[in-house]
């Protein structure tokens, strides 16, 4: 019976002896696998923010490149200049015609632009003729002057001499007819009251009405 007892005490001991051998190694192992746990999601960790904060980096740079971008690419485009700039024909234009008594006398024309139109006049003469016979004033100038731009309130004068001969010959006719270029598909008839016209000449364009004086 005694030495019964002892053998069941001796297996008692071995078995706590295994279990406290066992114990710190689960343990030591059950450490090492939390710690490597924990340094894995620590290294893991920073990867998520560092990619959202290059990703909004990104975004947040496009974004401005895009909206300094804008005003540029509408600079460039802005502003409706069409008809700015164009040659001025005779129905782009408002004539009138009164006679002048300076340099024997000679028929003084003005020409604005009509409203909302911007044209340049050449700084050459207008095309200028008498009755359906189409008597066509001579150039009185012989260089040609700077173009006029015409718009709002802005006139250019030119001067005819409806006759230059000193004899008797002459017809008399009471509107002149204004065209701009040769030949203008649109020309104006504008009156004038009755003239004796004989090979008449004309005056180039001009911003100063002392300087449409034919013959000066």
């Amino acid at each position: 019976m005694r030495s019964h007892i002892v053998a069941v005490a001796l297996v008692v001991t071995a078995l706590a002896a295994t279990a406290t051998a066992c114990g710190p190694e689960n343990g030591s192992a059950s450490a090492e696998g939390t710690t490597a746990t924990t340094a894995a999601a620590t290294s893991a960790a920073p990867s998520t923010p560092t990619a959202t904060a290059t990703a909004t980096a990104t975004a947040t740079a496009t974004a401005t490149a895009a909206k300094s971008a804008k005003p540029t690419a509408s600079a460039s485009g802005s502003g409706d200049k069409s008809g700015y700039g164009q040659a001025c024909g005779a129905n782009d234009l408002t004539f009138s015609a009164k006679l002048e008594s300076q340099a024997g006398g000679y028929i003084q024309i003005s020409a604005k632009a009509k409203p909302g139109i911007t044209c340049v006049l050449s700084g050459e003469h207008p095309v200028i003729a008498f009755g359906s016979g189409g008597i066509e004033a001579a150039n009185a100038e012989q260089a040609v002057g700077r173009p006029i731009t015409l718009s709002g309130s802005a006139v250019a004068y030119a001067g005819i001499n409806p006759k230059t001969t000193n004899d008797d010959q002459a017809v008399e006719f009471k509107d002149v007819i204004i065209g701009i270029g040769h030949p203008d598909p649109n020309p104006v008839s504008v009156p004038v009251g009755a003239v004796r016209v004989d090979k008449p000449i004309v005056t180039n364009w001009h911003t100063d009405a002392k300087d449409a004086v034919p013959g000066v």
